[in-house]
């Protein structure tokens, strides 16, 4: 594939790292996928880990390439769904182990993607945020019918609660699928936690990729993205982590 990635975590100023990141690379695609394990709940590290393991179980099995990809992200975040309910079967239904998702497929030149909860996706294109995943969380619909700013929302007390995520409730979730978009030269593609996007907004974000690749070392440049991010965030900055796939094909 005609691309370079770059992956990280960053504890941040937590005890623990709650985040679990998956990248797989062959000659027809590409899949990456970014877990935040919600650390409110039990289990939130445990949780990321079987949620990303599954998933990355699915796609090492799944002929390639994946001939419907939408319904292949919705299978693989169903099936980390069940995996985490089954987890926290015998816990209660408030504490139960839970994640946000989101998870990203290239084949040929096309992209497709998927996120439930606050886990994003950002197409980047020429220092400019192209398209992002809309978090499932009630100030992002405030934000995008007008009623509060850009400031209001990274100040929001209620920041941080999404109303869909995988784990707790035994229902499949609810999620939101893209595709297919089509990548020109220079593209990039960024999945990440809450921990970035909380840090850093989304216009810093898309300048941090430059469009000439000569002027982009991918992990040296996400590198500063994020300890820019946690730094804004001091000290009381989350977990962060995020996959960058940047596709260098014309």
């Amino acid at each position: 594939m005609p691309i370079e990635t770059a992956s990280l975590s960053l504890i941040g100023h937590r005890e623990e790292n709650q985040d679990r990141v998956g990248l797989e690379v062959d000659e027809n695609s590409v899949f990456a996928v970014v877990i935040d394990g919600m650390g409110g709940h039990n289990e939130g590290a445990r949780a990321a880990e079987l949620a990303r393991n599954t998933i990355l179980e699915i796609y090492a099995a799944a002929e390639k390439p994946v001939y419907h990809p939408r319904e292949f992200l919705v299978d693989c975040i169903e099936h980390a769904h069940h995996t985490l309910v089954e987890l926290g079967k015998d816990q209660r239904i408030e504490t139960r182990p839970r994640a946000t998702c989101a998870m990203a497929l290239i084949q040929k030149d096309k992209a497709y993607w998927a996120h439930v909860g606050d886990s994003r996706i950002y197409h980047l294109r020429n220092r400019k945020m192209l398209a992002r995943t809309r978090d499932h969380s009630h100030i992002e619909v405030l934000l995008r019918e007008g009623l509060i700013t850009e400031d209001e929302y990274r100040e929001h007390p209620l920041r941080n609660y999404v109303e869909h995520c995988i784990g707790g409730e035994s229902h499949d979730p609810i999620c939101s699928v893209a595709g297919a978009k089509t990548l020109e030269r220079d593209d990039v593609l960024l999945l990440c936690s809450d921990g970035l996007w909380g840090g850093a907004d989304d216009h810093i974000i898309a300048e941090c990729f430059p469009s000439a690749f000569a002027e982009m070392d991918l992990l040296s440049n996400l590198t500063e993205l994020m300890e820019a991010a946690i730094a804004a965030e001091a000290p009381h900055s989350d977990n962060t982590s995020a996959v960058v796939i940047h596709w260098q094909d014309s």
